[in-house]
């Protein structure tokens, strides 16, 4: 496929960042307006909600911080395979909403969003990748000149 959009792997990360970052201050806050409620009613503990909610923010504070790990890496081979797993994922947790609860539809149309623009990402980076095998790098141009030179 030849897309004229060039996408970035690092744009579809910070997006998936955004959209962590979204789930993950909404659970929170759900999760300590959960707990001031139980704790008023009584008396003190933790209720299973309260802590689903806050299982769900910590998953997603991890998956923030695996993304800023994925931002830094320089392969465009190895963002493939990331994105891939980015796209599943998304895409996973997109059914699974659709299945389980439509009436949350601005998560289910967010999580929507993202897994779409991870799947663009991933067609333009299929291109990129292509486009890089049949440039030569800066070194290897220097190689090439310094073994002219010799014949």
């Amino acid at each position: 496929m030849n897309f004229k959009i060039k996408i970035k792997p690092k744009i579809s990360y910070y997006v998936s960042i955004f959209v962590c970052s979204v789930i993950l201050f909404y659970f929170a806050y759900k999760g300590v307006v959960a707990y001031l409620i139980h704790k008023e009613l009584y008396g003190g503990g933790l209720d299973t909600l309260v802590l689903l909610r806050a299982s769900i923010s910590g998953i997603m504070f991890l998956l923030i911080l695996l993304f800023v790990q994925f931002i830094k890496i320089p392969d465009l081979k190895s963002h493939r395979t990331i994105l891939r797993g980015v796209f599943i994922g998304w895409t996973s947790v997109f059914v699974i909403l659709v299945i389980v609860n439509l009436s949350s539809i601005y998560f289910v149309i967010l999580t929507c969003l993202v897994s779409f623009f991870s799947l663009i990402t991933l067609f333009s980076l299929e291109d990129q990748i292509k486009d890089e095998k049949n440039t030569l790098t800066d070194k290897e141009i220097y190689l090439l000149q310094q073994l002219a030179k010799k014949k």
